[in-house]
């Protein structure tokens, strides 16, 4: 989560320079060399899938929130906009209910109502205190929890290493498509180290994060994830002299709290499963 907080920094920093198609396609470059060290090391046995089209339809998807985002942080504070994007395990629970039948009971419910409410205080649509471009964001994590639901259903026949590096793969030739529209040459060594920085640590934090899923279990690693706050707000001080108000962190605080409830709800009901499974086994 440092790492990818890195950066979303270094994305901001370049929006000011390039198209957010050509910073995506260089960090896109960095997770594809990230899948390809893991190819390296596992076999390209990891590229087996019976369900190549919902796949492919991972990367559309991670495309599309990753340009939103990148739109949103030209505009928005970086912190402010990580928060934002907290929304994303709420959408997951909505998608679930409706499209995979899953049963969500009335306290997940009332975590995902929590969760939109602690959503509104981040970005006070209306008053005119935060940048509407933070609403991108919302997007972005909306298009995420789609992402997240597809995999759901392709961890019933595929590994998720498989499935992330579908995901890497597919989404970097479908940006690749818009870049030569968009392409315009650095111009000076800083913009080269940016760029190539961005990809580096994008790469690394894919390696890691995959690392982390193999070793351990998702709904586990799932938590570390609002970490990335942490950071957002770090970098945002030191590089652009942004530090979330107040509001920003009572919102996040409600956001994380229900997101990590939603969690611990969802782990409950996976362990309860197993074991009745178990008993009629």
């Amino acid at each position: 989560m440092f790492l990818f907080a890195a950066g979303d920094t270094l994305a901001k920093l370049l929006t000011s320079s390039f198209h957010p198609i050509q910073i995506i396609w260089f960090r896109q470059s960095g997770l594809l060399l990230g899948v390809l060290i893991i190819l390296l090391m596992h076999g390209f046995s990891v590229l087996q899938t019976k369900r190549p089209a919902l796949q492919i339809s991972r990367g559309v998807l991670a495309v599309g929130s990753s340009i939103l985002f990148v739109f949103a942080v030209r505009y928005a504070p970086l912190a402010d906009a990580v928060a934002a994007s907290f929304v994303a395990p709420f959408f997951v629970t909505i998608l679930g209910a409706l499209l995979l039948k899953e049963k969500v009971g009335i306290r997940r419910w009332s975590a995902v109502v929590v969760g939109f409410l602690g959503a509104l205080i981040i970005t006070r649509p209306g008053m005119g205190v935060i940048h509407p471009a933070v609403l991108l964001v919302v997007g972005a994590a909306a298009l995420f929890a789609m992402r997240q639901v597809i995999g759901r259903l392709l961890a019933d026949t595929d590994k998720t290493t498989t499935t992330v590096a579908y995901t890497a793969i597919s989404a970097s030739l479908i940006i690749s498509i818009g870049l030569p529209f968009v392409w315009q040459t650095p111009a000076t060594t800083t913009q080269w180290l940016y760029l190539l920085g961005m990809a580096a640590v994008a790469g690394l934090g894919e390696v890691l994060l995959i690392k982390a899923l193999e070793v351990s279990e998702a709904s586990i690693v799932a938590p570390i994830h609002y970490t990335i706050i942490i950071w957002a707000s770090i970098y945002g001080f030191f590089v652009f002299s942004e530090l979330p108000d107040q509001w920003t962190l009572l919102g996040t605080t409600i956001i994380v709290s229900a997101g990590l409830y939603t969690l611990k709800r969802t782990k409950t009901k996976e362990v309860s499963q197993q074991a009745a499974h178990s008993s009629k086994v």
